[in-house]
């Protein structure tokens, strides 16, 4: 399986986040706040800046970027029109965001952001940006260094990993939009889960940081193994996974411990993200603070 890997984009410098857009270009981040923009021939440039080091992203339907920022512990927004970027959330004034992870839109606007916290002490959460820009702690459960994230098909649950314990699970997503309890879907003992993604056949994809591994998980919860690389040149310190492509049936894999995004075909297509159309006006921006 690793042979059908191949370096996708190169030149990066340490990409850890990497998400698909509307406008069928890839965009990942780097460690010194970059946010770059590439396309499936492999071109990359760099398109804004947080200027902290950037995790992970998601875009809405105008194309613009929702970054995570480890360095500045808030999620930034990026305006392509104007190049400026500017603060979308900074968490609660009771809790703010701890080490932002990973972002998940769901169809009505509303930001699920991982906050791993720190490791050891069991403190990551989940928050929930509402598409009117009330920053709000959704659940508490998934605490032991809460990472990647995404929706399931219908919407009505979040999958997330935790990278200390380490495990993934499921928290539903009731009608009034509150978090229910949380169900393991499955431990990946021996290793440091990251990123996750989800086909259109209900299998999960968990891409591991430490050892070199992505797993698949389907859909009666049977763990396989389904890449490794223990060299760590293709697949090094793989972080956040993303299908793309016009069919979304390539899996590209941002790798934090080197310079490149990398790619396969698994012969499924991934589940389309969602890029809600969330009106400028309603957008919960400071001044901005600079502009690429």
């Amino acid at each position: 399986m690793l042979d059908s890997f191949a370096m996708l984009v190169q030149g990066l410098d340490h990409p850890e986040g990497v998400t698909w857009g509307p406008d069928g270009c890839l965009y990942a981040g780097g460690e010194a706040g970059q946010i770059y923009r590439a396309t499936m021939e492999g071109r990359a440039e760099q398109i804004g800046t947080t200027r902290g080091f950037v995790l992970g992203l998601a875009l809405d339907a105008n194309l613009r970027v929702y970054a995570c920022d480890l360095y500045h512990h808030k999620v930034f927004l990026f305006e392509p029109s104007t190049g400026g970027t500017e603060i979308y959330s900074a968490g609660t004034d009771e809790e703010p965001l701890n080490q932002p992870n990973y972002p998940a839109f769901d169809d009505e606007g509303n930001l699920y952001v991982s906050s791993s916290g720190d490791w050891g002490p069991d403190d990551g959460r989940i928050f929930r940006i509402s598409a009117a820009g009330e920053t709000s702690v959704w659940s508490r459960e998934p605490n032991c260094y809460t990472n990647g994230c995404c929706l399931s098909a219908d919407g009505n649950a979040l999958y997330v990993v935790e990278s200390r314990r380490p495990l993934v699970s499921w928290i539903p997503v009731l009608a009034d939009g509150s978090a229910g309890p949380r169900e393991i879907v499955t431990e990946l003992v021996g290793c440091a889960p990251d990123g996750i993604a989800l086909d259109v056949e209900g299998s999960l994809y968990v891409s591991c940081y430490s050892p070199n591994r992505i797993y698949r998980i389907s859909p009666d919860g049977v763990v396989e193994l389904l890449v490794e690389d223990p060299s760590g040149t293709m697949l090094s310190a793989p972080t956040n996974i993303v299908f793309a492509g016009d069919d979304l049936d390539r899996l590209v894999v941002a790798n934090v411990s080197r310079f490149h995004l990398a790619v396969t075909e698994l012969g499924v297509p991934g589940l389309p993200l969602r890029y809600p159309e969330i009106r400028r006006e309603t957008l919960p921006l400071s001044p901005y603070i600079h502009r690429f």
